[in-house]
């Protein structure tokens, strides 16, 4: 079974990472940083805003299952990509709403599926389409932050409404 990778982000990895993990065909989400200039950033340096880098999910799925493009109609649906470095309270670059494609194919399919959802917004998408150079894992205290903080307050108050709504949990 061969498994491909797709790289997004929409906010906190957190409330991303929950919604995808629960996807059939999704086999693994890591939660990361992608899209700036430092090397092997560090959780505190990207929150500052000054690395460039974006929290991300890199998420590797069963293109046999769930394909590239129905990944990125999940990503329409679970954050808000018409507003600019911003999802809800969390506010700067590294909240921005970006799609990171591993490939021209990734990048062409990005661009099509960013096209069709516009429609489904009153406001223009301000999602960035970029190739991805690379990915740096989270540190392990963020790896499955949901799962195993369910009771924790974001995850009562952002993640759970979230995964309600998407109809997940």
């Amino acid at each position: 079974m061969q498994s491909e990778q797709a790289t997004l982000g929409g906010g906190c990895f957190w409330c991303l990472e929950a919604v995808f993990e629960c996807q059939s065909g999704v086999k693994s989400v890591t939660s990361g940083y992608a899209g700036g200039a430092v090397s092997d950033p560090s959780y505190e340096a990207v929150c500052t805003g000054k690395t460039g880098h974006a929290e991300v999910i890199q998420v590797e799925y069963d293109p046999e299952t769930i394909t590239y493009g129905e990944l990125l109609d999940l990503f329409w649906c679970c954050h808000d990509p018409t507003t600019l470095n911003r999802q809800g309270a969390d506010v700067g670059t590294q909240y921005r709403s970006i799609i990171l494609c591993h490939d021209d194919k990734q990048q062409a399919e990005a661009v099509r599926s960013k096209a069709a959802a516009a429609s489904d917004f009153a406001d223009p998408l301000v999602t960035e389409i970029s190739p991805l150079t690379e990915f740096y894992p989270a540190e392990l205290h963020h790896q499955g932050y949901y799962q195993r903080n369910r009771e924790a307050p974001y995850c009562q108050i952002v993640i759970r409404p979230k995964l309600r709504k998407l109809e997940i949990e």
